[in-house]
This record gives C-alpha cells, structure tokens and sequence, in this order.
C-alpha cells in the first residue's frame, strides 16, 4: 500500500486506522468527506507520527484528535 499519493482512498484508509488506533467512538469525526485533499500532507504527517509513535496516552490521543479537528474542512 503506497500512501504517498493523495487520493481519496489513500485518505479513507488513514483516517479509519487512525480511528482504529486513537480508539475514536465518534467515528464520524474522521469522516473521510469531512477532509479536502489539499491537507493531505498534514494528515499523512499525524498518521505517520501516530504509527511511529505506537502507544499514546490519553493526552497525546487527546492532542492528535485536536490536530485532526483542525485540518477538517466543516
């Protein structure tokens, strides 16, 4: 899987393992329509972050979903 390139299916899969990985219960929160391809880079560098980092606590998880909030496009 090549997630360089910014596609909406690239953007579909990170943001549901991101949901996956941050244990987000609002799963529409990271709606992948919610999210314009011209912040593609800034979620790929937090997905990117986020598998690097493996465990979060629940301040980073916190932090990463406020990251996440920001870049959304509603």
């Amino acid at each position: 899987m090549n997630l360089e390139k910014p596609t909406k299916e690239n953007l579909a899969i990170m943001l549901n393992d991101l949901a996956e990985r941050l244990s987000v219960v609002n799963r529409s929160l990271l709606d992948p329509e919610d999210y314009d391809l011209t912040k593609y880079e800034d979620i790929k560098f937090l997905y990117d972050m986020i598998i690097k980092k493996g465990n979060l606590s629940v301040s980073e998880t916190q932090a990463f979903i406020e990251e996440l909030r920001r870049v959304r496009k509603i």
